[in-house]
C-alpha cells in the first residue's frame, strides 16, 4: 500500500510538470464597496423610566450633515436630574452644556392666612349735638393651657462583649533555607534554575 502511495503521487507530479494539468487561474481580487453618504442625516431618540429600579433617562440626536445637536439626562445618585445639551460641527467642535435639577421640587412655606377683623358697624342714631368717641372693639385670646410634656425615655447602653482571645499554635517553620528548583526543557530551549 505505501509502494503503491508513493507511485501515484510521484505520476501527479509528473503530470503537472509537464503541462497537462493546466494551472489554476489566479483569484480575482474581490473589492468590497462601502457606500458613502456625503450628507448623513439621522434622528433618534429613546426613553426609559423603570418604576422597579428606579432608572430614568432620556436621549434624543439629530444629524444633518456635518452637525449634530442632541440632549440627554439621566438621574444621579445624589437626587439631581442631570441633563446635557450638545452640539457638534467642523467649526466649534464638540460643546456640551450641562445643568442639573433636583428631582423633587422644592415645596415653598404656604404664607400665613391673613384674616381681616371685621369692621365695627356704626348705626346712626338721631342726631346728637355732640358724638361719642366711639371706642375699638376689645378682643380677648383663650387662655394658655399648659401642655402635657413628657420627657424622653433614657437611653439604654450595653458595652460590647468582651474579647476573648483564644490561643492559637504559631505556624511550623522548618529550619534552613528554602530551596526550589524549576526547569524547563524543549526541543530548542533548555533552563534550569
Amino acid at each position: 500500500a505505501p509502494f503503491q502511495f508513493t507511485i501515484l503521487f510521484a505520476a501527479c507530479i509528473a503530470v503537472a510538470s509537464a503541462g497537462l494539468i493546466p494551472a489554476a487561474a489566479p483569484l480575482a481580487a474581490v473589492a468590497q464597496v462601502e457606500e458613502y453618504d456625503p450628507h448623513p442625516q439621522y434622528t433618534y431618540g429613546y426613553d426609559v423610566k423603570d418604576a422597579i429600579s428606579g432608572d430614568s433617562k432620556t436621549q434624543v440626536e439629530s444629524r444633518d450633515g456635518d452637525i449634530v445637536q442632541g440632549q440627554y439626562s439621566l438621574n444621579d445618585a445624589d437626587g439631581y436630574r442631570r441633563i446635557v445639551d450638545y452640539t457638534a460641527d467642523p467649526i466649534n467642535g464638540f460643546n456640551a452644556v450641562v445643568r442639573r435639577e433636583p428631582l423633587v421640587a422644592a415645596v415653598a412655606a404656604a404664607p400665613a392666612a391673613v384674616v381681616a377683623a371685621p369692621a365695627p358697624v356704626v348705626r346712626a342714631a338721631a342726631p346728637v349735638a355732640v358724638a361719642a368717641p366711639l371706642a375699638a372693639p376689645i378682643v380677648r385670646a383663650a387662655p394658655l393651657t399648659a401642655a402635657a410634656y413628657a420627657a424622653p425615655a433614657p437611653l439604654a447602653y450595653a458595652a460590647p462583649a468582651p474579647l476573648v482571645k483564644a490561643a492559637v499554635a504559631a505556624p511550623v517553620v522548618a529550619a534552613g533555607p528554602a530551596i526550589v528548583k524549576t526547569q524547563f526543557a524543549s526541543p530548542l530551549i533548555s533552563y534550569a534554575y
